[in-house]
């Protein structure tokens, strides 16, 4: 990892059922929106899927972890290997700004800072139904934005599944029961 964004950059809840979750990004701003809007840039790191960059929109986000990092670990029990989720835009303020309802599990808000030469992304999960979805959202929020940073560093990611069990069990003893 790099100085920009190191590896124990926790997330945090700033509310109850809201986790927090900051990455310090090389610039300019729109390369790191474009990591977040491009299906093809976002599936290197997060889930692919096509966009119409329009409020209301409707879409389906296809997530397939195991393939986001070479060697990706050990897929843990009662993880598929393809997981698709379908999506809306709520919120769209480009470059700065992207909200997305996520069925099931809330509503998650990225917002991009351009701080000199960096960006400063923050990630706000809303919403979480429960405990359970709030320690696996959170280690994949980690997870995933450590991938980003690789990508976006140039850098080899750690093995996906290997990162996100042991921050599991990170976030199981940060986050209040």
């Amino acid at each position: 990892m790099t100085d920009l964004a190191p590896p124990g950059a926790y997330g945090v809840l700033t509310e109850p059922a809201t986790l927090k979750i900051q990455r310090l990004l090389p610039g300019p701003i729109e390369r790191v929106w474009a990591y977040l809007t491009d299906s093809e840039l976002r599936k290197k790191w997060l889930a692919a899927g096509q966009m119409e960059m329009k409020v209301g929109a409707p879409f389906e986000l296809v997530w397939r972890n195991s393939e986001l990092t070479d060697p990706p670990g050990t897929r843990p029990t009662g993880f598929g290997e393809e997981h698709r989720m379908q999506s809306r835009i709520i919120a769209l303020d480009p470059p700065r700004r992207l909200a997305i309802a996520w069925q099931g599990s809330g509503d998650v808000t990225f917002d991009l800072e351009p701080q000199g030469k960096n960006v400063l992304l923050t990630v706000i999960h809303r919403r979480l139904p429960d405990r359970t979805m709030m320690l696996r959202v959170s280690a994949g929020w980690h997870t995933h934005l450590d991938v980003l940073v690789a990508r976006v560093t140039d850098t080899a990611p750690a093995p996906f599944w290997d990162s996100w069990a042991r921050l599991q069990t990170d976030y199981d003893q940060r986050l209040p029961a």
